[in-house]
């Protein structure tokens, strides 16, 4: 599947889920996804948790991460250490 294949997957709407992007079908956002992979879950273990979901979508919340960030200007903080 192809970049914009996968980015298509990913939604934006105003009336849903406060505007986040989420997985199109569903009220799971890119940011809940990205959170379970940071906290250590498996993909397979999200997919069972998640029954509306499948590997896609879950590479389409990791590719749209990446775009954003292509996108901003992010450097973080050294101040403090």
């Amino acid at each position: 599947m192809g970049n914009n294949d996968l980015l298509e997957r990913i939604v934006l709407n105003e009336d849903a889920m406060v505007g986040k992007p989420v997985v199109k079908g569903t009220r799971l956002t890119v940011h809940l996804i990205l959170g379970l992979m940071a906290q250590g879950q498996a993909i397979d273990e999200i997919l069972a948790e998640y029954k509306d979901l499948n590997r896609d979508d879950i590479l389409a919340c990791l590719l749209f991460a990446r775009e954003a960030l292509d996108h901003i200007d992010f450097v973080p903080s050294t101040k403090g250490s």
